[in-house]
């Protein structure tokens, strides 16, 4: 009898258990089910804010059109000739950027064949440069120059190099703490000013002659304006020009007539170049979200870049970690415990973001690969990481098309959407590199022009590559000397 009530006890604390287990189980799903539709409500309503229909782009257009026209006297403009195509010979160029510089070396052979011999060096600046004034950072860039020169002589004899020609173009940096330290030396936001740049060309000339570089610089430009030089080296429909990475620029030309203000700049061929610096556009039909809220209010230039914000390379990954964060505070998407990683402003860079959402692995191995490295966030599932790369998508496919909606605006302005061809260049890495992103932006293009007109504009990457536009600054300024 005893023993039959202890089996029966047994059974029963067992039995309890298994129904317990099950309420707990039946809980645990409900509290998970509950947290994924929270999840996913929370991807929704961001999706839905960061929508750009097409109405919404022509929208953007158009105020960047009126942008356009109401601060033409305001940009800074340059008369310097860009090139025709024509040009021959070999030319040098010093893309100077954040905490590096590129030197490169091209031969031009005109419309036969436009470009060989291409050289290309990069050189970090130390940090002791960074922090000290522009003439030890020139003292450096001639020292650099020097040895480049020497190493890449051809066979043939000693060229005159005082009859090169070597162009300098700049790629200013990003403001924003997370962005690569710039050079102290340079009063970054400056260069526009003539005065400025030629003192600066000056400095740069002297350390020249004091390596025995017997080339000169004779002309200093924002790096997108030696993007567009490139792109009239090859094309005279080339009418504009895009720098799409950490920071993004554009840059165009327009007849003299149109700036009024400039009369007294007018340069030989009748256009001037005018730097956009659409970084700082704004526009009421702009899709802001809480979390572009959030990164403005903690950003360091609070108020400004605005449009650089939504589409360049610094800020598209923070916005993916912004809208990340908040989806695991809420509904503990990656576990009861909050990522420590996952809270660090600017942790997630735009290449890895570019990784994860063109991840095309079933299980999206690219994804869990890159939340455990950046994040420390492990045991993920499929279902977690197609998240992830779907807020990827929404973030980068914003971006794209507002670009998009940027070059039609550009090209609006210049009066050829209906019958002119117009040549867009485009560089950096965001365009160069992330596949997706650029197909957002040509499609953007396509669906706000339709198929009649789409065709009139031609949106191509930059020859040569990051930094190159210098080189064609080089050819540009020769040009320049044949017309004088």
């Amino acid at each position: 009898m005893r023993k039959e009530v202890v089996v029966v006890a047994a059974t029963v604390t067992t039995a309890s258990a298994v129904v317990g287990a099950v309420v707990l189980l039946r809980h645990w799903k409900r509290q998970s089910e509950r947290r994924w539709r929270h999840a996913q409500r929370i991807l929704r309503k961001f999706a839905r804010e960061c929508a750009t229909p097409v109405s919404k782009l022509w929208l953007v257009a158009n105020d960047l059109v009126t942008h356009m026209q109401t601060n033409l006297g305001v940009f800074p403009s340059y008369s310097a000739s860009l090139p025709t195509g024509e040009e021959i010979g070999l030319f040098y160029g010093i893309n100077l950027r954040g905490d590096n510089f590129l030197i490169l070396k091209a031969q031009l052979g005109g419309k036969t064949e436009p470009i060989s011999e291409f050289h290309r060096e990069e050189v970090q600046i130390p940090s002791h440069v960074i922090t000290a004034d522009s003439k030890e950072l020139f003292d450096l860039i001639g020292l650099e120059l020097s040895k480049f020169v020497s190493l890449h002589e051809d066979g043939t004899g000693r060229v005159n190099l005082e009859k090169v020609k070597l162009g300098f173009t700049v790629s200013p940096p990003v403001d924003q703490t997370a962005a690569s330290s710039a050079c102290k030396g340079i009063d970054w936001k400056r260069l526009t000013d003539d005065t400025v740049r030629t003192q600066l060309m000056t400095e740069i000339n002297q350390s020249l002659e004091k390596h025995g570089v017997e080339m000169r610089v004779s002309a200093l430009v924002d790096d997108v304006i030696g993007d567009l030089a490139g792109g009239r080296y090859y094309s005279r429909e080339s009418v504009a020009a895009l720098s799409l990475g950490m920071a993004t620029n554009a840059a165009y030309t327009d007849s003299v007539q149109q700036v009024q203000e400039l009369q007294g700049q007018l340069s030989n061929s009748g256009e001037m170049v005018i730097n956009m610096q659409w970084g700082n556009f704004s526009s009421s039909h702009l899709p802001i979200t809480e979390f572009d809220a959030t990164l403005e209010s903690e950003s360091t230039n609070p108020g400004s870049r605005i449009f650089e914000k939504l589409i360049s390379g610094t800020y598209l990954g923070e916005i993916v970690r912004q809208v990340l964060l908040k989806i695991a505070q809420e509904t503990a998407l990656f576990g009861d415990s909050l990522p420590t990683k996952l809270t660090i402003p600017y942790s997630l860079r735009s290449p890895d973001m570019a990784a994860m959402h063109q991840d095309t692995s079933e299980e999206y191995e690219v994804v869990d690969e890159k939340l455990k490295e950046i994040f420390e966030i492990t045991n993920t599932t499929p279902m977690v990481r197609e998240i992830v790369a779907e807020i990827c998508d929404v973030v980068a496919e914003r971006g794209a098309r507002l670009v998009g909606a940027g070059i039609v605006g550009i090209v609006k302005k210049l009066g050829r959407i209906a019958n002119k061809k117009s040549v867009i260049t485009v560089e950096g890495g965001l365009y160069e590199h992330y596949r997706i992103f650029r197909n957002y932006l040509h499609s953007s293009v396509w669906e706000m022009l339709g198929s009649d007109l789409s065709d009139n504009v031609i949106i191509e990457p930059s020859h040569g590559g990051s930094g190159a536009g210098a080189l064609f600054i080089a050819a540009a300024s020769q040009t320049q000397d044949a017309d004088s």
